[in-house]
């Protein structure tokens, strides 16, 4: 299959599910058992899994040597969506030097001491390399907005806890994704739609197999009350952050082979965008070359 035809089908089950303006966004409108019709066994599904991650591995590479643009992927869902295996899965083929993944747990006091952004701005990935969030400073606008005595142990000043705050740290993030992106940073944020009977289903799973039991957090069941918290919360942050330059892409998490499929189908369309190249070699180092290969030929 030629490389257009392949981009051409990417994009007809990608832009479903891509969400660039905000305005009127319901997540409800979304459904997490969605597959687009597609209907896979397991095999069909890795296959296919297979070569996109063959075909990230060689944009990563290019990205790499290019060293000019930088690439962040934005994970965030309820517990037990996915996002582990999904980064696990659809990263597999991609050189570990050239990726970067954070796990933002509870900030340390040293994070509390600084601005909402910081410990998220420290890890931002270089030129050149793929940098993964594994929840993200959108922790800030969820678990935080939820759970707001959180916000009180971030020392803020009393006449800054306002109502409009929420507003206000949506903004900060808007603006702030948007200044990444000038600075070539592309940016591309994953919302892992899992349902709460198919999050009911992977939690006794956890608790049946030795295995997954480790997973597994009392908390996790506490959470489940503030289900509807969290989802208005989901939906505030989508409204006010997605743009053009950084889209949110709203992903079925139900099943989860179509979860890891679009994901990566979503990463290879926007790295292909750049139009990638390996760096061309200039007349001085053509001759550097020439006499490195004359040395290495007269050697016995």
């Amino acid at each position: 299959m030629a490389r257009k035809e392949i981009l051409d089908r990417i994009e007809k089950y990608v832009h479903p599910f891509r969400i660039r303006k905000g305005k009127g966004f319901r997540l409800q409108d979304f459904d997490p058992g969605d597959t687009c019709g597609l209907t896979l066994d397991k095999g069909e599904a890795a296959d296919l899994l297979q070569r996109g991650t063959e075909w990230l591995a060689e944009e990563q590479d290019m990205l790499y040597a290019q060293n000019r643009w930088s690439l962040l992927l934005v994970f965030q869902a309820m517990d037990a969506a996915g996002k582990d295996s999904t980064i696990k899965h659809v990263m597999s083929g991609v050189n570990p030097q050239g990726c970067q993944v954070f796990s933002f747990k509870q900030p340390s006091p040293e994070d509390l001491a600084h601005d909402f952004l910081w410990r998220y701005a420290k890890r931002l990935p270089e030129r050149g390399r793929i940098g993964i969030f594994n929840r993200s400073y959108y922790e800030e606008v969820l678990v935080v907005r939820v759970h707001d005595h959180i916000l009180k142990l971030q020392k803020l000043p009393p006449q800054l806890l306002s109502k409009s705050i929420w507003d206000e740290r949506l903004y900060d993030i808007a603006h702030f994704e948007d200044y990444l992106t000038r600075q070539g940073t592309i940016i591309l944020k994953f919302f892992l739609h899992l349902s709460r009977k198919e999050q009911k289903k992977r939690f006794m799973e956890r608790l049946d197999r030795p295995d997954k039991r480790w997973k597994f957090s009392a908390s996790d069941v506490q959470e489940r009350k503030f289900w509807g918290d969290y989802m208005h919360a989901f939906e505030e942050a989508i409204r006010a952050t997605a743009s053009n330059r950084a889209p949110w892409y709203v992903v079925p998490a139900d099943n989860k082979w179509f979860t890891r499929l679009l994901v990566a189908a979503a990463i290879v369309e926007a790295v292909e965008k750049l139009d990638l190249a390996y760096p061309t070699v200039d007349a001085k180092k053509k001759k550097e070359l020439q006499t490195a290969r004359s040395a290495l030929s007269r050697e016995k």
